[in-house]
């Protein structure tokens, strides 16, 4: 791209049909991973512009694999169905943990150029060369369509359906077209377009750009001002690349689907349901598999869907899909309104969720991928899944994904959590009820709920109908209740004796007083709308730095009351997943083979 400025030509193309007409092209060198101690069996490889080439290509037929890139490691690498495999990835966690997994790795950026210049050096002597672009998150995937139009065989999904499920316009009309509802949104490539877009959908809205990974410049406008502020200074728009603007759904469970297909036939690894409501990034939110209290009408619901939508896109590989269910109005609030469930969003690749859903069934869902990409039939491998319409089973245990956070190592960020992700690891508790499950997960992720003491309680005016429910919990477990006043009247009003504390503002001593006085062993605080989620920043804040558990919705409180009472229960077991799967290694093994 500085050559194309500096030479005044108009994009890279020219630059590189330049270096081909002149014959300068890269080279690839070696790294001894055995510092010459013996022999090494896996090339780890880097480009330069030099004459000898350390790595010369063979005539095998081969299968690329595109990375993440920086941010995270590609899942799924594995092959041994005849297939020379070749890693492409610039993580250097790539190279500490997984040189040896594949028969080559390049250590090479994911663009376009270098991609395109590894897969032509692999193809100089006639090999049978396919990329898979699905392995590596958003980043390869947004080189698909270049890719595929300079001549590169992708395999799996078609960059044409991975460019459906992108392109906002495509989408809503492919959705329109199978009958799947989906929450109300447009398009924008204005500030006016956008402000108008926004009115007519109704306040607050999901703001985001294109063709992102990671949530990344994703914010929840709650006014025209926030609108504004966000196409001044977040982000880059054009035509192509308009913004998306969709409503926010405030209070709804969020689901994730991960499945398999041929592109005939489909089997659904996991139904896997949030703990933290819609609106929060899913790599934020404690997941359980299987879901606990969505019933099973809409469970079905949301399989039908996904068997729709990967027949349409042609799936060939992994799918994933994100689903909302908007909660009811009963008085647990865990009910769902009208059985309406809306499509989020669907991603025609391998998700963050896919180990854990391998885990948690004892499939190895990448692997299957893979070799469905190369050809192989889904009934191949889970013949008894697609004559049954049926999951893969998780047996009788409860699997609880929960994310970790750095706020220790960043004291400066903000801990509200939103459509941006903040997490940078997760973890997974097993047990045979949900409460020991979550328990577990908490703990590993490094938050360990309490067993006596007081819960402070602030919630939004729209939870205070559910709280009295979730508060009982407590007390019946032997805690003490601390609230604001506005809280304290709903919970003394149910007949619960309540310590009254000042907001922050309202004077001291305030509730970031008994925080920081250890008088407070967990908070429950759950901020809807702009004034909260910024006024509170201070509980939040507090409570981090004292190492008290923190929680931001209802369901997740109600969570934590489960998990609390299995810790007070004393039930925590550790159990192996050779242990849990023990009875499935036969079928794994095949599987494997």
């Amino acid at each position: 791209g500085r050559l194309a400025q500096v030479w005044r030509l108009e994009g890279q193309e020219k630059v590189r049909h330049l270096r081909k007409k002149h014959g300068i092209m890269p080279v690839y060198k070696r790294v001894d991973t055995c510092a010459a101690e013996f022999e090494s069996f896996t090339p780890y490889l880097y480009s330069t512009y030099e004459d000898e080439d350390e790595a010369a290509p063979t005539d095998k037929k081969k299968v690329i694999i595109l990375g993440s890139g920086p941010n995270r490691i590609g899942q799924g690498i594995e092959f041994d169905d005849g297939y020379e495999t070749i890693m492409i990835n610039c993580n250097p966690e790539t190279v500490s943990t997984d040189y040896d997994t594949s028969d080559r790795l390049y250590f090479e950026p994911l663009t376009f150029e270098d991609v395109w210049a590894i897969y032509q050096h692999e193809t100089s002597k006639g090999a049978d060369v396919g990329v898979i672009v699905q392995f590596g998150g958003q980043t390869p995937l947004n080189l698909a369509l270049p890719l595929k139009a300079a001549g590169v065989k992708i395999i799996g999904t078609s960059p044409e359906s991975i460019d459906l499920a992108e392109d906002r316009k495509q989408f809503n009309k492919l959705l329109e077209d199978l009958q799947i509802p989906q929450a109300p949104g447009v398009m924008a490539t204005s500030i006016e377009e956008a402000i108008a877009g926004a009115k007519r959908i109704g306040f607050p809205v999901l703001v985001r750009p294109s063709y992102v990974l990671g949530g990344r410049a994703m914010v929840i406008a709650y006014d025209e001002q926030s609108i504004v502020r966000y196409m001044q200074e977040a982000v880059e728009y054009s035509h192509d690349r308009p913004v998306l603007i969709d409503r926010f759904l405030e209070d709804a469970i969020e689901v994730d689907v991960d499945a398999l297909s041929d592109g005939e036939d489909v089997v659904i690894g996991g139904i896997m349901q949030h703990i933290e409501e819609a609106g929060i990034h899913s790599g934020d939110s404690s997941c359980v598999l299987p879901a606990v209290d969505i019933p099973d009408a809409l469970l079905d619901r949301m399989r039908e869907y996904t068997f729709r939508l990967a027949k349409a896109l042609k799936v060939v590989g992994l799918m994933n899909i994100q689903f909302a269910i908007p909660r009811g109005n009963g008085d647990s609030g865990n009910g769902a309104k009208g059985g309406k469930v809306y499509v989020l969003e669907v991603n025609p690749r391998a998700s963050r969720t896919v180990p854990y859903v391998s885990k948690a069934t004892g499939v190895p869902m990448a692997k299957i991928a893979a070799r469905l990409m190369t050809g192989r039939k889904l009934r191949e491998f889970l013949p008894e899944f697609i004559e049954r319409r049926a999951d893969l089973d998780t047996g009788s245990w409860y699997y609880v994904k929960s994310p970790v956070f750095p706020w220790n190592k960043f004291p400066g960020v903000d801990t509200v959590l939103g459509p941006e992700m903040k997490s940078t690891g997760e973890v997974m508790g097993v047990a045979d009820n949900f409460g020991e499950a979550f328990a577990k997960a908490q703990l590993a992720a490094g938050q360990k709920l309490p067993t006596q003491g007081a819960v402070f309680i602030s919630v939004t005016d729209s939870d205070k109908r559910h709280v009295a429910v979730v508060a009982r919990k407590f007390v019946d477990m032997g805690f003490k209740l601390v609230a604001t006043s506005g809280t304290a009247d709903v919970l003394e009003t149910a007949g619960m004796h309540v310590e009254r504390v000042y907001k922050v503002k309202e004077g001291r001593p305030n509730v970031v007083d008994f925080i920081k006085g250890q008088r407070i062993q967990l908070v429950i605080n759950t901020p809807t709308g702009q004034e909260p989620w910024f006024d509170e920043k201070a509980i939040r804040r507090a409570a981090v730095m004292a190492r008290i558990p923190t929680i931001t919705t209802l369901a997740a409180a109600r969570a934590a009351a489960e998990g609390i009472a299995a810790l007070q229960r004393g039930e925590i077991k550790v159990r192996a997943l050779q242990q849990l799967h023990a009875d499935r290694a036969v079928g794994v093994r095949r599987l494997a083979g």
